[in-house]
């Protein structure tokens, strides 16, 4: 039988986990190792990829910087995310804001000595950057444009860490990276309209709030149409490079398509939330189809 004191240990470890978003760091490590091996190394055997050190060590400081960046933002988030979502609220307070506090500083350090392993470098681009996450949930957020600009590009610079350690800027990697800041784009203006209430109780000034839900849809009907230039790009241009991952983009045309007809629709918080979940499978799905790039050489390039 368990005894209270480690129930009580085993709910702040998932209130701690819930903070951080692990289950997204979980799917950006993936995506980080299957870009490596599929994208930006295609040349190397998948074991040598597998076993190097700095990419782990760039993998490591990428997922302890956003494991911070999720805890800062829930620290400066606490109230509105009580009136947007109460029920995830109450799982997070289980952890005091001096033990968020506590977290956060250890991961940032644990982010620099991971980076540190691979050069001054890589040091000096992660303190830029945890610097920069402190101040998006800090200042940018509260302000329309500017904060869904720097929310988007913050969660793909990690990837660029990555480009830089295999020294691989083909333009098929910026066409699957504009690809994704796109969505990513989407998703943040979607959670805008999502938490709505919240931001307008503790004014922040989102592009909901400031120019209302009419204009955020049709920012986000433009935002689907300039998604259409990367993907028509990857599946004509670079057909070769990106295999059988064409299914994939034909599949996000056609269930972009079905989620701008939901979103002209939408009224209530609840729709915003299926809209929102819509982004993260497309997000996710793009993620798990990287193998489809070279799909007969998944087994074989293991030996």
């Amino acid at each position: 039988m368990w005894s209270r004191k480690q129930k009580h240990f085993l709910l702040k470890f998932f209130s701690l986990f819930s903070i951080v978003r692990g289950y997204n760091i979980l799917i950006i490590v993936i995506a980080q190792y299957l870009t490596s091996i599929f994208i930006l190394a295609p040349d190397l055997p998948v074991r040598q990829v597998l076993l190097d050190v700095n990419l782990l060590m760039l993998v490591l400081a990428s997922s302890s910087a956003i494991a911070s960046g999720y805890i800062i933002n829930s620290f400066y988030d606490s109230e509105k995310d009580l009136i947007n979502r109460p029920q995830k609220t109450m799982l997070d307070k289980l952890v005091s804001q001096h033990t968020k506090l506590s977290a956060y500083f250890i991961l940032n350090f644990l982010s620099v000595i991971f980076a540190s392993y691979v050069s001054f470098r890589a040091v000096l681009f992660f303190s830029i950057y945890i610097f920069a996450l402190w101040f998006y949930s800090h200042k940018l957020k509260k302000y329309p444009f500017i904060g869904n600009i720097t929310a988007a590009i913050l969660a793909v610079i990690p990837f660029f860490a990555i480009f830089i350690h295999y020294s691989n800027f083909d333009l098929v990697i910026f066409g699957h990276a504009t690809f994704l800041f796109l969505l990513i784009s989407m998703r943040e203006l979607v959670k805008d309209l999502e938490n709505i209430t919240g931001d307008l109780a503790l004014g922040y000034r989102t592009i909901p709030v400031v120019y209302g839900e009419k204009v955020s849809k049709q920012m986000l009907s433009a935002l689907i149409l300039l998604t259409l230039v990367p993907t028509i790009l990857l599946i004509t241009k670079f057909s070769e490079e990106i295999g059988y991952m064409d299914f994939y983009f034909f599949g996000s045309i056609a269930a972009l398509g079905v989620f701008m007809i939901i979103l002209w629709n939408s009224k209530k918080k609840i729709h915003y939330v299926v809209l929102h979940n819509t982004l993260k499978f497309i997000i996710v799905a793009g993620v798990f189809s990287i193998v489809l790039i070279h799909p007969s050489l998944i087994l074989s390039r293991f030996a």
